[in-house]
């Protein structure tokens, strides 16, 4: 058995080359992408995909399930409750009560995510989405339903911020953009889930009871199967450069978890890939746990800003806001089902899922920047046309409808997937835990805040005018993506931290 003292001249490549200012082909394992192919079998890969991915499903659920429990818990023949009559400040509780749970939970990943490891923290937010949706569903007054509602956030902020580093850093690089762009897809089936239970119970006595209460099973078969998984092999051998434990049991460990998850295509070649990620963290200088003041220099700066950059374009572009109008403009070009915003909520759940689907087949071929590229692009025209409509286009509702229907189908191409594919991507490992979380963090609160601000602009500047001022903003993310974002397709994450950071 190879003894700790063996290993330390595994990481000696990196700092050779670091210290003598001249860095031999030998000592670069990334820059000239020397590393073994990653071998996999498709039936191993699922599963590690599968049950993080539950998490972003139950976050998705959440949201079209809120959209009609609401219409069903403020019925006074249908909610099956004596305090059903609730203020809008009460119905906002509701309706974001989730919103700032995830704020609380990413900001508990800041503190527990490199402590907990991925696997365990999923673990967690499966356990918060279960008590929340529990509570929620047996809430016997408002009270204890807002606390069921925070939560079930919890769980959507850890899960938001866990989900996305597991299945980057146990998937292999060929595939990773597919599976990390799925997890998007799962949000938006979770949507349309939400939205289609929700419809069928709508009508319902209690029929918001049920429509929590669904989520449940999921959310025991994700625990399940976060306990079944292995750790990520590349937070345990973090843990080793970092001196959190014996040296050789985490490499050994995380040959083991690199068999499971690969399945038997990896044969003998596990060991050899857990030596060379060693090697590739150790050159990048991995061995320092990072420090907060280390997020604002250098690299870590840089991951900060594509990733932070990329989630706060996504949210103040305008995505809660033109959805909000989206029934609104379906009836005033004379849609019938228009009148039913959960049917309206539907169709539109079905467009983000056909787009999205689409990006998850391009995004390994076509690359990461071409589709933010092009889908903000499109995203620029339809606020433009939408913010004309409102202003002086009144009479051509079908120009509205197209430019809905555009922005959709564009967000769901680029910033949807692609934005938080990246966040996954970026990071440093010392720093993926603590900068996901704070781009988790940025994303909910952007999202809290044009969500809550909408409605102050637009009665001061006007539907026309908040629009425009989205495709400003949009116009400015362009910029943002072609001087600031890489290209990460096809590189492991340890060559990305060295070729794009």
């Amino acid at each position: 058995m190879a003894s700790d003292h063996e290993q330390p001249g595994l990481s000696s490549l990196g700092k050779v080359g670091r210290s003598s200012g001249e860095i031999g082909p030998e000592h670069e394992p990334l820059v000239n992408g020397i590393h073994t192919s990653e071998s996999y079998s498709a039936s191993a890969a699922i599963l590690p995909f599968l049950f993080p991915a539950l998490g972003g499903l139950l976050y998705g659920y959440d949201i079209g399930a809120t959209s009609c429990a609401t219409i069903s818990i403020e019925s006074a023949t249908l909610s099956g409750i004596s305090w059903y009559d609730l203020s809008s400040v009460e119905v906002g509780l509701i309706t974001s009560g989730s919103l700032y749970g995830a704020l609380i939970g990413s900001f508990l990943a800041f503190n527990i995510a490199d402590f907990l490891g991925r696997r365990r923290e999923l673990i967690m937010a499966s356990i918060m989405y279960l008590v929340g949706a529990l509570v929620t569903a047996f809430a016997p007054n408002l009270v204890v339903m807002v606390i069921g509602r925070f939560v079930y956030g919890i769980g959507i902020g850890l899960a938001m911020h866990a989900a996305p580093m597991y299945i980057a850093e146990t998937a292999p690089s060929q595939i990773r953009g597919v599976l990390i762009s799925l997890k998007e897809f799962f949000i938006v089936l979770g949507m349309v889930a939400g939205y289609g239970i929700g419809s069928l119970l709508v009508e319902t006595v209690s029929g918001w009871r049920y429509m929590y209460g669904a989520s449940t099973p999921l959310a025991v078969i994700m625990g399940i199967g976060m306990c079944w998984l292995p750790a990520s092999p590349r937070w345990l051998l973090l843990r080793a450069i970092q001196g959190k434990g014996n040296m050789q049991e985490l490499r050994e460990t995380a040959v083991c978890c690199l068999c499971r998850l690969r399945g038997q295509s990896i044969g003998d070649s596990a060991s050899q890939h857990v030596d060379e990620i060693l090697t590739e963290l150790s050159y990048v200088g991995e061995e320092k746990e990072v420090t907060l003041g280390e997020i604002f220099h250098g690299k870590c700066l840089k991951a900060m800003i594509i990733g932070a950059g990329l989630v706060l374009f996504q949210q103040i572009t305008g995505q809660p806001s033109v959805l909000y109008y989206a029934a609104s403009i379906l009836q005033s070009a004379g849609f019938s089902a228009a009148s039913d915003a959960t049917r309206v909520s539907i169709l539109l759940g079905l467009l983000k899922l056909i787009m999205t689907g689409v990006a998850v087949v391009v995004v390994d071929r076509l690359g990461r920047r071409p589709l933010l590229l092009g889908g903000v692009s499109g995203m620029v025209i339809s606020l433009f046309l939408l913010g004309s409509y409102y202003l002086f286009l009144d009479d051509l509702a079908a120009i509205a409808v197209v430019a809905l229907l555009l922005y959709v189908g564009c967000y769901q191409l680029s910033f949807g997937p692609i934005g938080w594919l990246m966040i996954s991507e970026v990071f440093p490992l010392r720093l993926r835990g603590r900068g996901l979380s704070v781009a988790v963090l940025v994303n909910f609160g952007a999202n809290a805040l044009v969500t809550f601000a909408f409605s102050p602009l637009k009665a001061w500047l006007g539907a026309g005018i908040v629009f425009y001022v989205f495709g400003v903003i949009a116009i400015l993310s362009l910029v943002f993506i072609f001087f600031i974002v890489p290209e990460t397709k096809g590189l492991t994450l340890e060559e990305i931290e060295v070729k794009c950071l």
